[in-house]
């Protein structure tokens, strides 16, 4: 089993960036979800109700990020820890720095609604879930673990359910799961028996907690925004486990270092 793909998120809910290598920090890949939309409230503004995030497509740059989408002008924003606020990310509160009305307004021109771009500048702030985590574990902006991976077989078989179905949605791309690491030469399925145990990529050591359980997020058009109904039906037919619909295992660093396409994955018993 090798890794296929890496992928990190600038910005909850905006565009991937693709990456050949990443570092693995105690709360995720380098740079993944540090940024974040919030509405006037200062709760998070999510996809699941704002699929014109997809059209948010941010690059990093050194000391931040900067924002694009079409028919835009990119904006540089950096990185600083400058006004604070406390921001609600679904039960979580935590402190983030304001990025600035410039930036402020660009999100919100771009999306077509009042937001506010937040940035975690200290990711040891919010706690990761402690039904599946350890005290000391930690999540940037990342809905709730460091990280997700999910195996290309596993979406050979759910395209497989698909065609089956009569669908005319699929195939569905792994985009659709906005996976941070993408493994091959795996068995569909396989990762279910990863949960609870851990599974080294490359040299660096992961705690698998459990399965992750999709969301409306699934059935957004990656490169559009537009909504359809798969995946979700279809998991709900074959992986609807207590009434979760799972696809793709959660990950928590044991460690840190660098991981890079082609780095050699191994579950650890």
């Amino acid at each position: 089993m090798h890794l296929a793909s890496i992928h990190t998120y600038p910005i909850k809910g905006a565009h991937r960036v693709d990456q050949d290598s990443a570092r693995v920090e105690p709360w995720g890949l380098a740079g993944d979800r540090r940024f974040m939309p919030v509405d006037e409230q200062c709760v998070v503004v999510s996809q699941r109700e704002e699929p014109r995030l997809t059209q948010v497509r941010p690059f990093t740059v050194d000391g931040g990020i900067v924002l694009a989408a079409p028919g835009m002008p990119e904006l540089k924003v950096p990185a600083l820890a400058d006004e604070q606020v406390e921001v609600t990310i679904w039960s979580n509160q935590v402190m983030a720095s304001r990025c600035g009305m410039e930036a402020d307004e660009w999100l919100s021109e771009a999306i077509g609604r009042r937001v506010r771009l937040v940035y975690l500048d200290d990711p040891r702030r919010r706690q990761v879930s402690q039904k599946y985590g350890r005290p000391d574990d930690r999540v940037g902006f990342a809905d709730a673990y460091p990280l997700l991976l999910a195996n290309t077989a596993s979406l050979d078989a759910l395209n497989g359910w698909i065609a089956e179905s009569g669908s005319a949605e699929g195939p569905l791309p792994m985009t659709r799961f906005r996976p941070n690491v993408v493994l091959t030469g795996a068995p569909a399925w396989a990762e279910d028996g990863w949960v609870g145990g851990r599974i080294r990529i490359g040299g660096v050591v992961f705690r698998a907690p459990k399965p992750c359980d999709r969301c409306v997020m699934t059935t957004h058009d990656q490169e559009t925004g537009a909504q359809g109904r798969e995946p979700l039906r279809t998991l709900a037919k074959h992986r609807n486990v207590d009434q979760k619909l799972l696809f793709g295992v959660n990950l928590i660093p044991d460690g840190t270092g660098a991981i890079r396409i082609g780095d050699e994955v191994e579950p650890l018993i």
